[in-house]
């Protein structure tokens, strides 16, 4: 979160595993009901509805307009960075991303989604807050979280940022986005979750719960049985050379480029993918994006006099 003159400039990365921002992520989930739940720890309350947070799993779909949940997650989002500094009242303005492909087509209306009203009113985790809306700009997903080190990136180099959903690839040369190879893969970290289901049912006639699967890919291992562990690393080293392939499809040359690693999905590289450490650069803060986001976002304001 940026504060710039009379309003807080806050970063949200909508993406399908997890909600981030520069400071807080929860998963991208949530519970609607008529009534209050039986647990209220997460319970969100907008409009006269009852959300519980972080319950679930969102199904991915390439427009996330088409229902109420972003919004509604966009709102615990700003509730989350208003709490860090114990702030119930504000004016936002959100930074936001897109799939690199999908900018130019759905930037307009995803932000007339995220603006459909001038503010909101809600209670989140106990308190009550109020939020005004000043505007919205949306960004491309995984150039956001390197946007502030350009001056790193001399040379040939891909940028790789591996999401829940999907996998985004672009070019970075001498310093600068090139916009004519740019690309966005339906190959997130929750093809490699559905395939390590399917693999432990099929060898092991079990089904594994995803907070054991998450474990694994996150940190390479697990408190499990040594047979249901190999499965599962082997899935992930599958899915890590199909990374490394779909890369090689974007004519991604490791002697003749240096690869940025960007996401959630980075964990998979670093902890089962063979590379050179020293041509391969892996940001494992799940917050990069959001950062870069309200960098961008400022940089915008600053040069439009705002």
């Amino acid at each position: 979160m940026i504060e710039s003159s009379s309003m807080l400039i806050i970063g949200i990365d909508h993406g399908y595993g997890n909600i981030k921002t520069a400071n807080c992520v929860f998963p991208t989930g949530l519970l609607k009901s008529d009534t209050v739940p039986a647990f209220t720890h997460d319970l969100l309350v907008w409009e006269g509805k009852y959300y519980t947070i972080g319950v679930g799993h969102k199904e991915f779909t390439p427009e996330k307009m088409k229902d109420e949940d972003f919004y509604v997650l966009t709102l615990a989002a700003i509730a989350s960075e208003f709490r860090l500094v114990q702030r119930t009242e504000a004016t936002v303005y959100l930074a936001v991303g897109l799939p690199l492909t999908w900018v130019s087509g759905q930037k307009a209306a995803f932000k007339e989604y995220l603006l459909q009203r001038e503010g909101a009113e809600f209670y989140y985790r106990g308190v009550n807050y109020r939020v005004r809306f000043a505007g919205a700009e949306i960004f491309p997903q995984g150039f956001a979280a390197v946007a502030d080190r350009l001056r790193d990136f001399g040379g040939v180099n891909m940028l790789c940022d591996i999401g829940n959903g999907t996998m985004n690839v672009m070019y970075i040369t001498d310093h600068k986005p090139d916009m004519r190879r740019m690309f966005t893969e339906k190959y997130g970290t929750h093809q490699c979750v559905l395939q390590v289901r399917e693999n432990v049912m099929r060898e092991h006639h079990a089904a594994i719960d995803d907070s054991v699967i998450d474990r694994v890919l996150r940190t390479g291992t697990a408190d499990i049985d040594g047979a249901y562990l190999e499965t599962i690393t082997a899935t992930a080293k599958a899915y890590a050379e199909g990374i490394f392939r779909k890369l090689r499809e974007h004519e991604y040359d490791p002697k003749l480029m240096n690869l940025y690693v960007v996401g959630g999905g980075g964990c998979l590289v670093k902890n089962f993918a063979d590379y050179d450490p020293r041509r391969v650069f892996i940001d494992e803060d799940v917050c990069a994006a959001a950062q870069g986001y309200e960098y961008m976002a400022e940089v915008v304001m600053r040069r439009s006099g705002a």
